[in-house]
């Protein structure tokens, strides 16, 4: 196996034998970073050390990770210009934060026979912010929902 390590200096091949005498020798772990590889790769360090590092690592990539952030907006089938433009403003600022935005029509009772007046407001909705954003799912029926999720633009 390939032995590596602060200690060590040069990587160097040796049996398992050795490498265990060796890690005995300063004190220390004889860790397999790599086993598939031909040789496997092993490292003599303090093990308790090695898992700390490793936690940290992790924290840092979870830290640096983005979240994705889903705004929902509610319009009724019949909804007013004065509210669609209020409720278009707010979609426009969540776009603009870097927010996903959920739009969806909710029919209640017997509005369901207007489906089709719920689509074009969804439609409208999304042609309305297409400078901001694409349309990641087009407007769909689920139930008494027709939902629709837009994501912002790439910055160029």
């Amino acid at each position: 196996m390939r032995v590596v390590g602060d200690n060590i200096g040069e990587p160097r091949v040796l049996p398992i034998r050795d490498a265990l005498a060796m890690a005995d020798e300063l004190g220390l772990d004889l860790i397999e970073i790599s086993p598939k590889a031909e040789p496997p790769v092993c490292r003599i360090a303090d093990y308790q050390k090695f898992l700390y590092q490793q936690k940290k690592k992790a924290k840092e990539l979870k830290a640096n990770q983005t979240k994705i952030v889903v705004k929902e907006i509610r319009f009724g089938p019949q909804t007013d210009d004065h509210d669609y433009n209020f409720k278009l403003r707010h979609a426009e600022n969540f776009l603009k934060e870097g927010a996903k935005v959920k739009a969806y029509v909710f029919f209640r009772g017997r509005s369901i026979v207007f489906k089709e007046q719920g689509e074009i407001l969804l439609l409208r909705f999304a042609t309305d912010l297409e400078e901001l954003a694409k349309v990641e799912m087009m407007p769909k029926l689920d139930g008494k929902k027709m939902n629709m999720i837009l994501a912002p633009k790439g910055k160029k």
